[in-house]
């Protein structure tokens, strides 16, 4: 008796549906994956922020006033040499150093603030003002 062997595989028109359902499933996760990061550094930026603004607050109760625009944040980590000098600054700071924002530039501080008191905000992530999305101005005046 003689047998005949048929090879079993995959067709081409077979590979080309599964990648092509590959392809629509990559088009649907994908961009849910992709802004993960975005939100992450969005929540990191705010959560800078409120810290940053507690140490503000605690050098106002210390010192009965927030730093300058020119002294700035850095009034936080080293005792300010130019005025207004502060009269009860504490010896260890008020943070151990000023943290950049999630995309690595400065947070910028404002006194008197625009939207209070003082501003504490970073640009986003295209260092620009306004802007929406990941883009957007993220500070200390949002909840």
């Amino acid at each position: 008796m003689k047998s005949t062997a048929r090879n079993h595989g995959f067709t081409l028109i077979e590979l080309m549906v599964v990648i092509l359902i590959i392809g629509v499933l990559a088009a649907l996760v994908v961009p849910k994956v992709m802004s993960r990061p975005d939100e992450a550094r969005i929540a990191a930026a705010k959560a800078d922020i409120a810290s940053i603004s507690q140490a503000l607050n605690l050098y106002k109760l210390d010192n009965g006033r927030y730093p300058s625009t020119e002294q700035g944040l850095a009034a936080l980590v080293k005792k300010p040499s130019i005025a207004p000098i502060p009269s009860n600054w504490k010896s260890e700071g008020y943070v151990d150093r000023v943290p950049k924002d999630p995309w690595g530039t400065p947070y910028q501080y404002l006194q008197p603030g625009v939207h209070g008191a003082i501003d504490v905000f970073s640009l986003g992530a295209d260092q620009v003002g306004g802007g929406e999305g990941s883009d957007a101005d993220i500070g200390s005046w949002q909840d």
